[in-house]
């Protein structure tokens, strides 16, 4: 269920990212979601890559401050009000949501959020517990 998320430090200079995007294609790694938060100085780049381990090590091999975390992927209804039905049981819960970034699932009709929560595992039993489904690791690298 848990998914491996690889958070890259960069220097809000111009190349930054496209230094990682070209490393990546260099050696075979397949972005499959991202977001980037900033500010002026710096920026963390959040990625969900078909293989976390050989991108954690290209980017130490060239010298970029990288780190895996786990996430979840979570299926959601593509329809108004979807979200907020997920995030009212981790709510009535008293699950946390760090941070959280969406992508399209290319085969259904539904859309997929990653989560990022300060206890994992009980929003696992949380989610679970309520029938949402969990999208599993393989389907992710996939898609």
């Amino acid at each position: 269920m848990k998914i491996s998320q690889i958070s890259v430090f960069l220097e809000n200079k111009k190349g930054r990212l496209y230094e990682v995007c070209r490393l990546f294609g260099e050696n075979g790694i397949n972005i499959r979601a991202l977001t980037i938060a900033e500010n002026d100085e710096f920026g963390i780049l959040r990625m969900v890559v078909n293989d976390p381990e050989k991108a954690i090590k290209v980017l130490k091999d060239n010298g970029i401050v990288a780190k895996q975390t786990e996430i979840i992927a979570v299926e959601v209804e593509d329809k108004p009000g979807g979200l907020a039905g997920i995030l009212k049981e981790l709510e009535d819960s008293n699950v946390n949501v760090e941070y959280m970034y969406g992508f399209v699932e290319k085969h259904t009709d539904k859309a997929l959020m990653v989560f990022r929560f300060d206890n994992i595992d009980e929003a696992i039993k949380v989610l679970t517990k309520n029938n949402i489904k969990i999208v599993a690791k393989n389907d992710v690298i996939k898609l």
